[in-house]
Formats: structure tokens, C-alpha cells, sequence
């Protein structure tokens, strides 16, 4: 078991579904990524720390770092942010799709940036 999936297994059983289905899209697009808990937060490391998320009471909170949010922020307005972070209403459904394209625009960054 990652440390990943260990922490999705500690949180309420209705929040497995949406978390495992964030893991796994994030996985999609960094399927060499290594899964660590880093501030004890679900951390997906490729080069660098790329994402992190956790579980809060009302919200799943989405690590991409500022630039991730910045890149982004049309699309967020939605979505309370902060300078590195989005949260993800827990009412709501996951926009995975969107996910998906902040992740893959991390990777970008990180692929430019040790020129991979």
C-alpha cells in the first residue's frame, strides 16, 4: 500500500470514492510520480513536489503549487483559492478534468525546468 492509498484508507469510507478518483487522476498524468505523505498530506513527487491534496471537514484541499493556481484562475473563480491552493467543495463533484490539466501543466513546468 502506498502512503497514499494508507491515508485515503484512514479518512471516512463516502470520502474513499473521491479521493481515490483524485489519485487517480493525477496518476494518469504522472504515472512515474512516487507517493509520499509530505505534511502529512498525500504528496505526488516527480523531480519535485508536483501536488498535494488533503481532506478537510468541508472541503478537499489542492496543492499545485502558485503557479498551478495562477495558470488557472479563470477557471477557478468558482473555487475559494489562496496563493498555492483551491478548495474543492465536498458537495460538489471533483471537476477531474480540470484536475487533470493543472496536473499536466505542472508537469510541464517541471519538464522546462530540468529541461527532461
Amino acid at each position: 500500500m502506498t502512503p497514499v492509498e494508507s491515508y485515503i484508507a484512514t479518512t471516512p469510507a463516502e470520502m474513499h470514492a473521491k479521493l481515490n478518483a483524485l489519485r487517480t487522476t493525477i496518476l494518469t498524468v504522472l504515472p512515474d510520480a512516487e507517493e509520499q505523505l509530505k505534511y502529512q498530506m498525500p504528496t505526488f513527487y516527480w523531480h519535485e513536489n508536483v501536488m498535494h491534496f488533503a481532506l478537510f471537514k468541508q472541503h478537499i484541499g489542492l496543492y499545485p503549487t502558485p503557479s498551478g493556481v495562477t495558470a488557472f484562475a479563470a477557471e477557478l473563480t468558482d473555487y475559494k483559492t489562496s496563493k498555492g491552493a483551491i478548495q474543492l467543495p465536498l458537495t460538489a463533484p471533483l471537476p477531474l478534468d480540470l484536475v487533470r490539466r493543472i496536473t499536466e501543466f505542472r508537469k510541464q513546468e517541471i519538464i522546462t525546468k530540468y529541461q527532461l
